[in-house]
């Protein structure tokens, strides 16, 4: 009996609401080369449209009850994702609402993927006149049938919908093709392909290949100069060879055509260049810091998973003992896995991990070319590399035997991802770790609330570093109301402290880092007379005035326009209102006449003038000020900063979430702990509207013992995670009405499941609908619901099957929804 090969296919033109397993029949013809986790182009849909899609299992059938559809071409020669690696996409579908396809997107590098382009042709033997007897009477089909005899007999599917402008070009496209008028192409074009050099080699003995030139040495000196080199060296590029000879490629074509070398071709990788970095010898750990490794490393040996938290102030020297706890790692056999915050991902540290770990270390983030992230990729796929560096995204990163796994800074935000899959890092590297049998280290001196509790409940182990590597004191830090600065009648954002310690730091010839986590000059410009505010067209926001270019502009659409001389409204005249780091160091520059204040925002980064290349000018020219956002809060170590200042510390505390005392007291703690790094006492400046407020005085005090009692308190009253996970579910759309009506058909259905509740302690609770915090974004109007309740599966799938009932409801057309667990907006 004949046995047919069905490949079950992840599609990527399959929407959340219809993802499953599609099947599909594998020609003979393509049987050896289609496997689980290689990529195919299969027709979908009524159009049978090409589509990429994921081969996730095969399977044998001896009779097919249904007519189905066949796989039309493999497009990888080996598997891009393993077993291992198919696990991981359905288990992220299933945690966090997305089709498996985008978590396959999420886990490899951009360069892989490829750019799929439909066109059609006329049929072979088809000539003018029978094609527009075909096409008959549809006018649709004849303009078609224009475009492709104008375009020499062939025409991209762009091409013809552009023609047809708002009519839809299927049916005709239909009609010509089932007469066999019109054959339908698929070509695919990856995004980066593999970079190659030329090679060149012997292809014969050494003394051999000598021989044949020694003859003609003088009338050919660059052919034996070739020879000569390559007898040395076994191999080499030819680029290389030509630059060290003098030869030209010409020669060497002539010496491969003579059969004296051979010249092939050899796969390179585009590296990320670290500089000039001397090899490290392993770290020199303190009394407390052995003992921290020594705990962690014997978890590690453990073979079985576990989660660590390892507990330490701000310049205790966490990064010794993660790179120890690697090295013990590589000596087992094992690889590991260091994810940062991409915001501490500074060339710095990237040179610390060089110097240790050399070729070894491949580097993950969303700054490198994508030729760059797809050879690194690579590299740690074929195992070339054993130890990742990188940000969020670099958990999916390939590594076989993987051993251990390190979250340092794990509270920070940027670890949760705000795009689909909405994964957040933590959970990812704990399934990883589950799956491996290794070990997963949080690194914070501020940990997450839920870590935290997590650790003092026993579910996680817990280090603890409580002094400074060195015994270096913390930096004495001073706390300035700014309220009495505006009863003094200082209005700037400077306070006469912190102008003092600015002062006293210049007179030393010590350098002082500005923290403010607004860019631009002014939060808002408004008139004086009418009160009106220029709010942004396309946002639910006000704009932000930049000095630097005299505009006004939007922080989240990006729209710009120019500051007007008067009030639109009433021609009043304008007020600034607020300040930002533009408007900081504008008021540096006049206070301290002639001092250099380097600034650092996304305003100021740009591909000429790098994060990397601005701290480095702050390094090695001794640039007095660096004035910044949150670039500057993070992964710096610069032992000439003795000052910090924090210009607005209630920026964050008082906005509508539920994480904003924590995110100001990290952020705090992480700032204040970039002075006194080296040899000299460090200080801090904070300025605040509310010194009485107990964050602000818990962050001063380097305190998080204290403000985690308070704020666990807080989280056990109101249920909040880690008692509670919450859902938001978010609809998004043009029509305002519209997205509300979708919210309110998702309540009342929630309504019905919480009533049927079986008991009333763990009930759970729903809000909303309520608007985004930024109600809309780009014309799209924004409602939330937010359901709170234990993660479970039920609560998933269900969760799951109502998204997939919205999205398919015909009267939610043009309204997207879609789920987030635990959003940190």
């Amino acid at each position: 009996m004949e046995h047919v090969s069905i490949a079950r296919v992840a599609l990527a033109a399959a929407t959340y609401a219809i993802d499953r397993p599609y099947d599909y029949q594998i020609p003979q013809e393509l049987e050896g080369r289609a496997a689980p986790g290689v990529r195919v182009i299969v027709p979908f849909g009524a159009g049978n449209r090409r589509t990429e899609g994921l081969i996730l299992a095969l399977t044998d059938e001896t009779r097919l009850e249904k007519k189905i559809k066949a796989v039309l071409t493999v497009l990888d020669d080996a598997p891009v994702l393993g077993a291992d690696g198919i696990k991981l996409a359905l288990w992220v579908r299933d945690r966090f609402f997305c089709t498996v396809y985008d978590a396959a997107r999420a886990m490899l590098p951009a360069g892989l993927w490829f750019s799929i382009q439909d066109s059609y042709r006329v049929a072979e033997g088809v000539d003018r006149e029978r094609s527009y007897d075909a096409a008959g009477r549809s006018d649709h089909a004849r303009r078609i049938l224009d475009l492709i005899w104008a375009a020499g007999g062939s025409a991209e599917l762009g091409q013809i919908r552009a023609a047809l402008g708002t009519k839809d070009p299927n049916p005709a496209l239909r009609q010509l093709t089932e007469q066999g008028i019109l054959v339908l192409e698929t070509s695919a074009s990856r995004g980066v392909g593999d970079k190659t050099e030329q090679v060149a080699a012997l292809a014969l003995p050494a003394e051999e290949a000598l021989a044949l030139v020694t003859p003609k040495r003088k009338t050919a000196p660059l052919r034996y100069a070739v020879v000569e080199l390559l007898c040395g060296l076994g191999s080499a590029a030819s680029k290389e060879i030509c630059y060290f000879t003098g030869a030209s490629p010409a020669t060497l074509r002539a010496l491969a055509k003579s059969g004296i070398l051979t010249l092939e071709k050899r796969e390179v990788f585009r590296r990320v260049s670290a500089g000039e970095v001397e090899p490290a010898a392993p770290p020199v750990l303190n009394q407390e810091q052995q003992t921290a490794f020594l705990h962690l490393d014997a978890l590690a040996r453990a073979e079985k998973p576990a989660v660590a938290l390892l507990y330490g102030v701000t310049g205790s020297g966490k990064t010794q003992v993660y790179i120890s706890l690697i090295r013990a790692a590589l000596d087992r056999g094992e690889s590991a896995m260091v994810l940062v915050p991409e915001i501490a991902l500074t060339p710095q540290l990237l040179r610390i991990f060089s110097a240790h770990f050399g070729e070894n270390i491949a580097v993950l983030h969303s700054s490198l070319r994508a030729g760059e992230r797809y050879d690194e990729w690579k590299r740690v796929r074929s195992g070339r590399a054993r130890v990742v560096l990188g940000t969020r995204s670099a958990v999916f990163a390939p590594l076989k035997d993987l051993g251990l796994i390190i979250l340092d800074e794990e509270q920070e935000a940027s670890y949760k991802s705000e795009n689909t899959p909405r994964y957040h890092a933590r959970d990812m590297a704990k399934y990883r770790c589950a799956r491996n049998g290794g070990l997963l280290v949080l690194g914070s001196a501020t940990p997450s609330i839920e870590t935290m509790y997590l650790a003092k409940s026993g579910v996680y182990h817990m280090v603890t570093l409580s002094r400074r590597y060195n015994e270096h004191a913390l930096p004495h830090v001073f706390v300035t109301d700014m309220k009495e600065a505006l009863r003094s009648g200082n209005g700037t954002s400077i306070s006469a402290r912190l102008h003092r310690e600015l002062a006293s730091n210049l007179e030393r010839g010590e350098q002082s880092i500005l923290f403010l986590n607004r860019r631009g000059a002014s939060r808002m410009v408004s008139c004086g007379e009418c009160g009106a505010v220029p709010t942004c067209p396309r946002c639910s926001v006000h704009l932000t005035y930049h000095s630097a270019n005299g505009r006004l502009m939007c922080h989240y659409c990006g729209h710009s326009e120019r500051l007007p001389d008067h009030c639109p409204e009433c021609g009043g005249a304008l007020n600034f209102i607020g300040v930002g780091t533009q408007k900081v160091q504008e008021e540096l520059e006049s206070l301290f006449p002639g001092v250099e204040v380097l600034r650092m925002d996304t305003d100021t980064i740009s591909a000429s003038q790098s994060h990397e290349a601005l701290l480095s000018r702050f390094e090695k020219e001794k640039i007095p000020i660096l004035v910044g956002t949150q670039m500057v809060a993070k992964g710096l170590d610069f032992e000439n900063v003795t000052l910090v200042g924090v210009i607005a510390a209630d920026l964050a505390l008082y906005v509508d979430s539920f994480r904003a005392a924590e995110r100001t007291f990290s952020l705090l703690t992480q700032v204040v702990g970039r002075a006194g790094r080296g040899g000299k006492t460090g200080r801090a400046v904070i300025q605040t509207y509310t010194p009485d407020n107990d964050v602000i005085r818990y962050a001063a005090a380097q305190d998080y013992d204290n403000f985690f009692e308070q704020e666990i308190d807080l989280r056990r009253l109101m249920e909040y995670p880690p008692f509670r996970d919450l859902f938001v579910l978010t609809a998004s759309g043009l029509n305002e009405v519209s997205v509300l009506r979708a919210c309110q058909q998702l309540r009342r259905s929630l309504e019905r499941w919480i009533a049927a509740w079986p008991s009333p302690e763990n009930r759970p609770r729903l809000l909303g609908p309520a608007p985004a915090a930024v109600a809309k974004v780009n014309h799209r109007y924004r409602y939330r619901l937010t359901l709170m309740c234990q993660n479970t599966k039920e609560v998933r799938g269900l969760l799951a099957q109502m998204l997939r009932a919205a999205n398919s409801d015909k009267e939610n057309r043009g309204v997207s929804i879609f789920a987030d667990v635990n959003p940190y907006d």
